[in-house]
C-alpha cells in the first residue's frame, strides 16, 4: 500500500473542499447572515490539515487498483466529516451523527434529511447543502484527475473507484481528457438549466439551488414542499434535466462529435428511455382519478418518475397517497436507477440488461448444451470479467440490503418504512414510503440506525466495494 500518495491525495480533496465553500460564503455576505462565519472555521481546519499533506511530495507516485480504491472510500469519508461541520458550527443540526448524515446524504446525492423543515435555514447553509450533491454528483476526485499528475495507470484506477457503472472507459486517449471533457458536459448542462428555470421567472437562489440537485441527481429542496409551490413550467424543466442527468455522459460525448446515428444506437439508453416511457404511462392511468385531468395526471407522472428512476427525489406531490400499483412501480425504479456513467444512483439500466442477457443465456444453454453464446451489448461480445463482476456486484448489494433492514428493524418500526428507507439510502434516492416517505424525513430513527442508513448512502454511492475494501485485512498490507 503505498500510504504517502494516499495521503498526498487526502491534502489536495481537503484543500479543493475548503476552495468549494467559497460560494457558500459569498451567499453568506450577500444575505448578511452570521452563520457565514461557520464556513471559515470549516475552511481553516480544512486546509491546515490538507495543504502540508498536499505539499509533501511522495517519492513512489505509482498509484494501482488497491490505492484507487482505499483514497477513493477514504476522501468520501474525510469530506463528509468536514461538510458536516458548518452545519454544527451554524447551530443548524446539533448532534454530530445528525449532521454527518445529512452531509453524506448530500454529497452521495440521496437527499434524504432528518430536517423536519427547512425554510428557517440560513441560505449560506441552504446553499451549501444543495452544492454538496452538485460535488458529489460527478465527483470531486474525477475534477483532481485532470490536474494531478500521476503514474502507473494512476488516473483510470481512480475513475473506475468513483464512477458509477460496471463499465468506465476514456472518452478520450488520455484519462485527463476524459476527465475535462466530463466536467465541461456537466458545468454546461447545469447552467443551461439555471438559464430555463430563471426565464420561466424562478429566483436566481431557487433556480441555483435547484439545478444543482437536478444536475447530482441530489433532490434536497429549498422549500418545505420540495418541488410542489413551483409552476408547472418550472416542474417541467426539472422533470426534462432530470432525465438529461441520468442518461451515460458518453451519449453526450457522441452527440458533440456529430456521431447521432452512434448516440441513439446506445442499448442502455434505449432501456432507460422505454422503462421511463412505459412508467409513465401506466402510472398517469392509474392516477388519473386524482387529478383534474389526464394531462396534469401525466405530468405528475411523469416529474415522480423521472425523479425516482435518476434517483433524484424531488417531489410535487406526496406519491405515499398514490394506488399500490403506481407505488409499487415507483419502488422498482428506485432498484432500477440511471445510466452507468451518470450522475444518477441505483443498480443501474445496464446490470439490469446485462443480467437479464445471462438469463437467457443460460436458458438458452439448457437447450442447446453444447452451444457457445456470447452476451452482447452495442454489437460487441462483453468480457467474461463484466458479467462475473455484474453478478457478484448484484448478490453483495442484496447481502448489504437485507442486512441493513434487519438492524433497522430494531427500531421496532414497519416493515414498509425500513424497507424503502434502506431502498432510498442505498439506491441514493431520498424519499421513500410510509413514515419516510415524502412528506416526511428520517429523523424517525435511532443514532444507530442513521449510521446503517449512512453507511448504505456512502456504500450505494461507491458501488460497494471501495467502502468494503476498507474492512479488509489484506487491503492495509504493504507488499
Amino acid at each position: 500500500m503505498n500510504f504517502p500518495i494516499i495521503f498526498h491525495i487526502l491534502g489536495w480533496v481537503l484543500n479543493m473542499e475548503a476552495v468549494l465553500m467559497v460560494p457558500s460564503v459569498i451567499t453568506g455576505f450577500i444575505y448578511g447572515e452570521a452563520a457565514v462565519t461557520s464556513f471559515f472555521w470549516t475552511m481553516a481546519i480544512c486546509l491546515i490539515i490538507g495543504v502540508p499533506l498536499a505539499l509533501y511530495k511522495p517519492k513512489d507516485r505509482i498509484f494501482y487498483v488497491r490505492e484507487g480504491f482505499v483514497t477513493v472510500a477514504l476522501c468520501w469519508i474525510i469530506m463528509s466529516i468536514m461538510g458536516s461541520l458548518p452545519f454544527l458550527f451554524s447551530g443548524s443540526i446539533t448532534h454530530p451523527i445528525d449532521a454527518l448524515f445529512e452531509t453524506v446524504s448530500g454529497f452521495t446525492t440521496t437527499g434524504a434529511s432528518i430536517l423536519p423543515e427547512v425554510e428557517s435555514l440560513p441560505k449560506c447553509i441552504l446553499f451549501w447543502r444543495s452544492f454538496t450533491h452538485w460535488i458529489g454528483g460527478m465527483g470531486v476526485l474525477v475534477f483532481l484527475l485532470s490536474i494531478l499528475p500521476m503514474a502507473g495507470g494512476s488516473h483510470i484506477n481512480l475513475m473506475k473507484a468513483e464512477s458509477p457503472g460496471p463499465i468506465v472507459g476514456r472518452m478520450a486517449p488520455t484519462v485527463q481528457s476524459t476527465a475535462k471533457i466530463l466536467y465541461k458536459i456537466y458545468v454546461a448542462m447545469t447552467i443551461l438549466q439555471v438559464i430555463l428555470l430563471l426565464l420561466g421567472g424562478m429566483p436566481l437562489f431557487d433556480s441555483l439551488t435547484i439545478s444543482f440537485g437536478s444536475a447530482g441527481t441530489g433532490g434536497f429542496g429549498i422549500k418545505n414542499d420540495s418541488m410542489a409551490g413551483y409552476s408547472v413550467y418550472q416542474q417541467n424543466v426539472v422533470t426534462v434535466f432530470m432525465i438529461l442527468f441520468g442518461v451515460n455522459f458518453n451519449v453526450y460525448y457522441l452527440i458533440l462529435l456529430k456521431k447521432f446515428k452512434q448516440s441513439l444506437l446506445v442499448e442502455e439508453l434505449r432501456w432507460y428511455l422505454g422503462i421511463i416511457v412505459a412508467s409513465i404511462v401506466i402510472i398517469a392511468f392509474n392516477i388519473q382519478h386524482l387529478f383534474s385531468s389526464l394531462g396534469q395526471a401525466f405530468q405528475q407522472a411523469a416529474f415522480q418518475v423521472g425523479s425516482i428512476i435518476t434517483t433524484t427525489g424531488y417531489s410535487t406531490t406526496d406519491f405515499n397517497l398514490w394506488p399500490q400499483a403506481s407505488r409499487t412501480i415507483l419502488v422498482m425504479l428506485m432498484f432500477v436507477g440511471a445510466c452507468a456513467g451518470s450522475t444518477g444512483g441505483g443498480i443501474k439500466v445496464s446490470r439490469f440488461v446485462i443480467l437479464l442477457k445471462t438469463i437467457r443465456k443460460e436458458l438458452h444453454q439448457f437447450l442447446h448444451p453444447r452451444s457457445i453464446k456470447k452476451i452482447k451489448m452495442d454489437g460487441k461480445s462483453l468480457e467474461h470479467e463484466v458479467v462475473r463482476n455484474t453478478n457478484v456486484f448484484l448478490i453483495t448489494y442484496v447481502i448489504i440490503f437485507s442486512f441493513s433492514i434487519l438492524l433497522l428493524a430494531f427500531d421496532n418500526l414497519d416493515l414498509i418504512t425500513n424497507f424503502t428507507a434502506v431502498a432510498a439510502t442505498f439506491n441514493n434516492i431520498g424519499p421513500g414510503l410510509e413514515l419516510v416517505g415524502p412528506a416526511a424525513n428520517f429523523s424517525i430513527f435511532s443514532y444507530p440506525a442513521k449510521l446503517v442508513l449512512t453507511f448504505d448512502m456512502l456504500a450505494g454511492r461507491l458501488e460497494i466495494f471501495p467502502l468494503l475494501l476498507l474492512f479488509v485485512r489484506d487491503t492495509w498490507k504493504r507488499f
